[in-house]
């Protein structure tokens, strides 16, 4: 028996089995058809939270604008923040203060998982510059030997999930400030 046999065999069994049962058929029909519906919807919506938060243009920076917009974010959060020099930052690329506490972040504005070696350098960067925490910010997430390191060295990793909750944030806050000033002036 050839492929093409077999398969038109395949396809006679299967117009056998939706024919043969009209209930089933409009079952499964309504079933696929459901699932197709439900998939469509929640990648629609998944879609418009990533372009609500910002992300998607988070995506397209430099990593030097990334560290700029982070500046921003921390500020709405408020830290105190500086940014360290492009080069020569012994692992850190913002030093955040807030409440007598310093914080040293890593950003990493990668299309890939961020690995071990972030990990290391904020690290070191921590004892370096004194700090209290040290955090790595990226906009992807984190490979698995990367979360183990982080999680015996005491480093916060904020991954896209995290990053996005706060990007919300800072917009939901800043469309409320305009919402309020416009009420003052009317």
């Amino acid at each position: 028996m050839g492929l093409s046999e077999g398969f038109k065999m395949g396809l006679e069994l299967m117009w056998g089995i939706v024919t043969a049962e009209p209930l089933l058929t409009g079952f499964l029909v309504l079933f696929i058809a459901g699932s197709l519906l439900l998939t469509f919807i929640i990648n629609t919506l998944r879609y418009q939270k990533l372009k609500k938060s910002g992300i998607l243009k988070v995506d397209e920076m430099t990593g030097r604008e990334f560290e700029e917009y982070l500046r921003v974010l921390f500020r709405e959060r408020g830290y105190q923040v500086q940014l360290t020099p492009a080069t020569g930052d012994y692992g850190a690329d913002l030093i955040l203060s807030a409440k007598g506490q310093k914080v040293v972040v890593q950003a990493k504005r990668y299309k890939k998982n961020v690995g071990l070696k972030a990990v290391q350098e904020i690290s070191t960067a921590k004892n370096h510059f004194n700090a209290d925490e040290c955090w790595v910010v990226t906009n992807s997430h984190y490979t698995e030997p990367a979360r183990k390191l982080a999680a015996s060295n005491r480093v916060r990793l904020v991954d896209r999930e995290l990053l996005m909750k706060w990007m919300l944030e800072m917009k939901k806050d800043n469309e409320t400030q305009r919402t309020a000033s416009v009420g003052k002036v009317e």
